[in-house]
C-alpha cells in the first residue's frame, strides 16, 4: 500500500504559550479523530509531527493513524525554525519510501507547517536542505499578527494567516487541515492524482485567509 505521509511543523516557541499551544494541541486531537473516522484517510494517510522553539524535534515519527499518540507540546524557548526546515528535509528522506524498478514508493509528503513569530535562526540554511527533498504541497499558516508571512512565501507559494492565534482560529485551521488531507486521501486511493495547489482542496474556512 502506497501511504500518503503528512507532516505538521508546529511553532512550540514561547509565544505559543497559553490558549495558542493549547489550542494546537486540541487542533492536533481533532485532526486525528476525523481522519480516523474517513476510511480513505485510515487506508492510506500516516502523520508526523515536528515542532521547534529553540532547537526542532520530531515528537512523533511518521505513524499510521490507527496507533498514533497525541504528543503533550509545550511552548518554550525561541523559533528555531530553519533546524525545522532542515529536519523535516531529514525525516522525509528516512520515512519516506522511495519507488524502485520493482516497486511504487510513497506518494509525495503533504506538509503543513504553522508559526507565530520570526525565525531566529538561519532558516535559509533549513530551507536548501527541504529543497533537495521530493515533496508533494507545502502549506504554511501565519498564525496572528507577529507571523513573517514574507519568509513564509519564499518556502511555499500556498500561505494562510490566521488573524489571531486564539482557540477558535486555530481550530478552523486543523478542520481545514483534516478536510484538505481527507480530500487527498481520497484522490490517491482511486488512483487518482495527487494534490497540487489550492485548486485540489476544499475551500478555507473564514478564519483562514489566503495571502496573496
Amino acid at each position: 500500500m502506497r501511504r500518503l505521509p503528512v507532516y505538521l511543523v508546529l511553532d512550540t516557541s514561547g509565544s505559543m504559550s497559553g490558549e495558542p499551544i493549547e489550542a494546537v494541541k486540541n487542533g492536533v486531537q481533532l485532526l486525528v479523530s476525523t481522519l480516523r473516522q474517513d476510511p480513505y484517510a485510515l487506508e492510506t494517510a500516516c502523520l508526523s509531527v515536528i515542532t521547534f522553539d529553540s532547537t526542532a524535534r520530531q515528537v512523533i515519527p511518521l505513524s499510521e493513524l490507527a496507533s498514533f499518540q497525541t504528543p503533550n507540546l509545550v511552548a518554550t524557548g525561541i523559533t528555531a525554525f530553519g533546524a525545522a526546515l532542515a529536519l523535516l528535509a531529514e525525516r522525509i528522506e528516512a520515512e519516506v519510501a522511495k519507488t524502485t524498478a520493482d516497486a511504487k514508493g510513497d506518494w509525495k509528503p503533504l506538509v503543513f507547517i504553522m508559526t507565530d513569530g520570526s525565525p531566529t535562526d538561519d532558516w535559509r540554511r533549513g530551507f536548501d536542505k527541504l529543497k533537495q527533498v521530493r515533496t508533494g504541497m507545502v502549506i504554511a499558516c501565519a498564525a496572528g499578527q507577529s507571523a513573517e508571512t514574507a519568509i513564509l512565501k519564499q518556502i511555499t507559494e500556498i500561505v494562510v494567516a490566521l488573524d489571531t492565534a486564539d482557540a477558535s482560529t486555530i481550530k478552523a485551521f486543523f478542520k481545514w487541515v483534516s478536510a484538505s488531507v481527507s480530500t487527498g486521501s481520497q484522490k490517491v486511493d482511486q488512483g487518482r492524482k495527487e494534490v497540487t495547489g489550492l485548486d485540489d482542496l476544499p475551500p478555507p474556512p473564514p478564519e483562514v485567509n489566503l495571502v496573496l
